[in-house]
């Protein structure tokens, strides 16, 4: 099931449709409606330049002509009244399309080249648009049909849309940036088309809609099914209409205008279709068939008994919603507008042409990094796989060097202690033999001691120590076998004057001489 909301603008009046239908192409049903008059929270009405309600139709006098729409924010309370219409709907998928007329939309009758196709047709229409009006427009904002006579009638905006604005309002009531809008209606022309599917005119029929709007009025005349002509907006609406004599004037002009000598169906719709209104049409045309448009093939079951009541002011929206249902199933061909900023600003990625352009080369670049990057991954995962077993081996090594280390140390300390255990096997009788000299000298004077004895090198032997004697020093180098006192200083011992002394001598001699 597909969901839009159909919104017409009509000055201060708006109006709201949220119509569904289901894929197998079932008949159209009304989610839900609302009416509102929008109004803005600051001064906001801009008149457009040079448009003419009751004149010969649309006249641009230059290129700052605006649409005569709402400027600046709604008002709340007009914006949560149209959002409780919306309360149950998918919002993520729902699509607005607005519905314009005069003066937010303006049309121009093209008579030029008609074996034209396609783009060169509409460059043709846009060229005189420009040369007639003055107003450059673009391609996006430009779209025709063709009418009864076999001419061309073209719709176009200028400027900024009022009723997408308003759009972009109520999607910020809801936290939206905006509501899709796939495209912009013509009122006038999805009304036509309506009537003609509706009621099934015979092709020679002269046959004219009447639209009553609260402000507004729209006459718009059909010749069998195909549009013909476009009357100017009518500033009279049932706000401001006093007498329906007002509207009798204006047909028989427009009915000039268009070259329509009589009228063979009047239909009534909009805010008025009452009983007096039909009957009040009968007296000024009596050969004509006058009628209200009926909205059989519409579901209006989800809708109060009051908006049932009065549902012909929904008629624009209703139309808009069937033209644009009939296009999706390609039955049909209206008027399609969309605007290049508003195209702009619904895309996910606002690019301009030659970002577009630079767009591909972006792509091969991101893969080309990304290819990159997953390479440098896959070396990096190499190469630490690399530093784990390196750095395992490392730690093998370490353990291997200790293990070494230690038995090196082992090695050393053992021809160390090989070298003593030999040196002290070979002069075990020497060692024994001086021991045994000191101790008897030291034995015999009780005023030295030693303090410390150590051997230099190989052979030679020194002796430290203390005296309180200073001949017992010279004594003891006398005593032992070429011994020599190498030095004797005075120095207090436990406070005595004490003598300390260093002497040396030879063990190799000794021992000689113990032989």
């Amino acid at each position: 099931m597909k969901t839009i909301a159909c919104i017409y603008c009509e000055g201060n009046d708006t109006k709201l449709a949220v119509v569904s239908q289901e894929k197998n192409g079932s008949r159209l049903k009304i989610v839900s409606t609302a009416s509102v008059d929008v109004v803005s929270t600051r001064s906001n009405l801009q008149p457009t330049a040079g448009f003419n309600l009751e004149g010969e139709g649309l006249q641009l006098e230059g290129v700052d002509s605006k649409e005569n729409s709402l400027s600046g924010d709604v008002d709340a309370p007009s914006i949560s009244s149209i959002g409780a219409a919306l309360k149950g709907v998918n919002l993520n998928k729902l699509e607005f399309i607005p519905a314009l007329t005069e003066p937010a939309i303006y049309y121009h009758p093209y008579d030029g080249k008609r074996e034209l196709k396609g783009t060169k047709l509409l460059d043709e229409i846009l060229s005189d648009i420009r040369q007639s009006k003055g107003v450059n427009v673009e391609k996006e904002s430009v779209d025709f049909i063709e009418l009864s006579d076999g001419s061309l009638l073209s719709a176009f905006i200028d400027g900024p849309v009022a009723c997408v604005n308003l759009t972009d309002n109520i999607a910020g009531y809801f936290g939206k940036k905006f509501f899709k809008v796939p495209t912009i209606k013509s009122a006038d022309i999805a009304l036509a088309y309506y009537v003609a599917k509706r009621k099934k005119f015979f092709p020679d029929d002269q046959s004219l809609i009447v639209y009553i709007g609260k402000e507004y009025s729209k006459l718009i005349f059909l010749q069998g099914r195909k549009l013909k002509h476009i009357g100017t907006t009518l500033d009279i609406g049932t706000t401001n209409l006093h007498t329906y004599d007002v509207y009798f004037s204006k047909i028989l002009l427009e009915m000039e205008n268009g070259g329509i000598t009589s009228l063979d169906n009047i239909i009534v719709c909009g805010e008025d279709d009452s009983e007096n209104l039909i009957l009040s049409f009968y007296g000024t045309f009596p050969e004509a068939n006058v009628s209200r448009l009926e909205f059989d093939d519409i579901d209006l079951s989800q809708i109060d008994e009051e908006t049932k009541t009065k549902f012909s002011s929904y008629s624009v929206p209703i139309a808009v919603a069937t033209e644009f249902f009939d296009e999706a199933a390609k039955e049909h061909k209206g008027i399609n507008l969309l605007p290049k900023y508003i195209a702009e600003e619904q895309k996910f990625f606002q690019f301009s042409w030659h970002s577009f352009a630079v767009l591909p080369f972006l792509f091969i670049a991101a893969f080309l990094f990304t290819l990159k990057v997953l390479q440098n991954n896959k070396e990096l995962s190499r190469l630490d796989i690399e530093i784990k077993q390196k750095t395992l081996i490392i730690r093998q090594n370490q353990e291997t060097l200790s293990k070494i280390a230690e038995i090196e140390g082992k090695i050393s300390s053992f021809g160390q202690t090989q070298a003593i255990l030999d040196s002290a096997a070979v002069g075990t009788g020497v060692w024994k033999n001086v021991l045994r000299d000191i101790a008897s000298f030291c034995g015999s004077k009780q005023n030295i001691w030693i303090s410390n004895i150590v051997r230099d090198n190989s052979s030679t032997i020194k002796i430290e120590g203390y005296s309180l004697s200073k001949y017992s020093p010279t004594d003891m180098a006398y005593s032992l076998q070429d011994a020599r006192l190498n030095s004797m200083m005075n120095e207090a011992l436990r406070e005595k004057n004490a003598y300390k002394y260093n002497l040396t001598f030879d063990i190799t001699s000794y021992q000689k001489k113990n032989e």
